[in-house]
This record gives structure tokens, sequence and C-alpha cells, in this order.
């Protein structure tokens, strides 16, 4: 059962890797599809919100799916969607081309976070320690290697097909493989009492996990759409150095999540997760007050530290929460992820043009401490009852004896 599941978290760990490496090939290379296209300014967040918003309804109905589809198997063919979707970004030569392969892009992609985090949260438990972190941090990863591809494309000047092929030649059969030893939990599903008493006590336990997941990718959104210009325009910084914060974002997050697993074994989620949520404050704070391009850079480094462990954390908590639905539970509030992915950049752009970009992000930086509030819920055996009530025992709570 070891080597199970040990080639269980080694085939999930490539997939997060891989999903990594294609979001960022996506996101980093938004001004050559524009170009290459022809997609106006005014008509481009239309595309980009598309996206999102589809991945949304992707994970709503990975919900659905898993009652009759096991999340390995789903995962199994998301996976090469998206990779053969990217592809279809690069390949296409008209915006209606371009739409329908955003849109696959997007569906596949809800699909895709959902069953991966769905794998990560059953192997953590059957692992019975902290691994989710590590999970999100070859995400990270991922992520560093996309973004360092889309550089050399653009550096060459490679067409956007010739830039995405070797990828997804390389990626698309080592997922396929990989995917082999993909390792399902073994909770048996639980009926959710829609309206009923139990429905009501899951939308209660579930929504401080759901806002804590918003108001993580409302930071997250805040620093890969907003950095640079921040540097540019409000810290004075040359166009070079304004590229360099979202990489230090993103090297600081491999590493905060690189290790945040020893922290949670050591501490405790509730710790690990308010420490992240005062990191990032923090982060936000030196920003905002930042005298020059320096400093901005050591508030985009604390931010990487900070945000880095809520989403993986949120998702073991979901799990936690509810052992005998963790699909569920995970599917629902992986939708989270989209909203504050959507809300995060036009809030933030509008209160910079509205008032100023310096104030802007100390909105961010109120909602991430509003995490705070919400601590307990990352406990390891949270009072699903409120004061005075009986918790379950262990053993109830492995068989799932509520669900969501």
């Amino acid at each position: 059962m070891t080597d199970v599941l040990r080639r269980g978290r080694a085939s999930l760990a490539f997939s997060f890797f891989a999903q990594g490496v294609a979001f960022a090939l996506l996101v980093t290379r938004i001004p050559a599809i524009q170009d290459r296209y022809g997609v106006s300014d005014a008509l481009l967040p239309a595309f980009l919100a598309a996206v999102p918003i589809l991945a949304g309804v992707g994970s709503v109905s990975t919900e659905k799916l898993v009652k009759r589809i096991p999340p390995s198997r789903l995962l199994r063919w998301a996976q090469p969607v998206v990779l053969l979707a990217l592809l279809g970004v690069g390949a296409g030569g008209s915006t209606v081309e371009l739409g329908v392969a955003l849109a696959a892009f997007g569906l596949a992609v809800g699909v895709l976070d959902a069953s991966m985090n769905m794998l990560g949260v059953s192997l953590q438990r059957a692992y019975g320690r902290s691994i989710m972190l590590s999970f999100h941090a070859v995400f990270s990863l991922g992520g560093i290697v996309g973004a360092s591809l889309a550089w050399a494309g653009a550096h060459w000047d490679l067409a956007l097909f010739v830039s995405y092929l070797p990828v997804v030649v390389v990626l698309l059969p080592a997922a396929l493989v990989g995917s082999r030893w993909y390792v399902d939990g073994g909770a048996e599903p639980v009926e959710d009492k829609a309206g009923g008493e139990g429905g009501a006590l899951a939308f209660k336990l579930l929504l401080p996990l759901c806002l804590v997941m918003t108001f993580a990718y409302i930071g997250d959104s805040t620093v890969s759409n907003w950095s640079a210009k921040y540097l540019q325009d409000v810290l004075g910084s040359s166009e070079q150095m304004a590229t360099v914060p979202y990489n230090v974002y993103m090297v600081t997050t491999l590493i905060g999540r690189g290790l945040g697993d020893f922290g949670v074994r050591r501490f405790g989620a509730v710790v690990v997760v308010r420490a992240g949520a005062v990191v990032a404050a923090l982060g936000f704070a030196v920003v905002a007050s930042a005298p020059g391009a320096w400093v901005g850079m050591l508030g985009f480094t604390l931010l990487g530290l900070g945000l880095c462990v809520l989403v993986p954390q949120t998702f073991a908590a979901a799990g936690r929460l509810f052992p005998g639905a963790s699909d569920a539970a995970v599917a629902r509030l992986n939708v989270f992820n989209y909203v504050g992915f959507l809300i995060g950049s036009p809030l933030v752009g509008a209160l910079g043009d509205a008032w100023s970009y310096r104030g802007a992000m100390l909105v961010p930086m109120v909602l991430v401490l509003v995490t705070l509030v919400y601590a307990r819920s990352f406990d390891a055996q949270p009072d699903r009852y409120g004061g005075g009530h009986e918790r379950p025992r262990t053993a109830d709570v492995g068989r799932g004896s509520n669900g969501l």
C-alpha cells in the first residue's frame, strides 16, 4: 500500500506541475495572443473573463460527475483537453477559433483543478499527515517553468504554435502515462440533504472556507495583474525591473509551499494559516507604503510567503470537515478560486483609477486579515456542532457520518 500511495503522490504531483506550466504559458502570452488574433482592448476582458467563468462551470459539473465517475478518471481526460486547448489557442486563425479554444480550456481547467485537489485531499487523508502544500508547491514550480518558456518564446519571437507545441508533445503523453497510478479516496459519498438541517449545517461550515479562498485569490490576482504596473507607475521603477516582482512572488510561493507542510505538522494548520494571513497583510502594507521600488519588492516577497499557504490549507480543511463527502466539498470550494480571480483585478483597477493604487492595495490587505476570524475552521478537529455539543468520535468521522 505504501508503494501505491507513493506512486499516486508522484503522479498527482506531475499533474499539478503540468497544469502550472500550461496555465503560465497561457496567461504570460496574453499580449501575443491579442496581437495574433487582432483582439481589441475593449474585447480582451470578455475573452479573459470567460476562462474563469467557464472554469467555475466545470468545477460545479465535477461535483455532479464524481457521483458516477471517479476523480482519477476525470483528471485523466481533463488534463489532455487542457493541453490540446492550449495548443488550439496557438493554432487558430480567427477570433471564433480563439473563443472555442479558450472555452475548452476554461471548462477543462475547472474539472482539472477540482479533480486534482480531490485526489490531493484523499491522499493526504491516506498519508495521515500534511502533504497538500507540496502539490501546490509543484504547481508553483510549473508556473515558473512555464513563465520561463514563455519568456524564451517571446525573446526569440516564436509563433505561439511553435512555442506551445514542444511543451504539449512532452507533457501530454507523460500525463497520460502517469495517470495510471492515480489513487482515488476510499470514502463513500454521503447524500446532501439540501434545504434540511444537514444542508444548512454544511453551508455554515463551508462558507468561511469559501470566503478565505476568495480573499486569497483576490490577493493573488492583485499581484499577478498589478505588480508590474504598480512598480513602474507608482514606485518609479524601470520597465525591466517592473517584470521582477511577479517572478519573485512565484519563487517565494514555491519556497513557502515547499516548507509549509513541515510547519503544519509541527504547529498545526490554524497557526500556519494565521501566520500566512499576517505575513500577507504585512506584505500589502509594505507595498502600499513603499517609498521606492526596492521596498516594494520586499512587500511582494512577503506576499508570496504569506498567501502561498492559504489555498492548499483551505482545500485540506474542507476535506477534514467533510471526510465522507470531501469530493463535493472540494468541487464547491474550488468555484471560489475563480470568484476571487474575477473580482481581484477589476476591484484593484477600479479603486486605483478612482482613488489611488496605494490605497487600492489596502483593500486586499484588509480582506486577507479577515482570514484570522475564520482560522478555527482549519482546525484538525473543528467543533462542527457549536459550543456545548459533543464532537463526533474519530471512528465516526472516518466513516463520513456527516455529509456535505
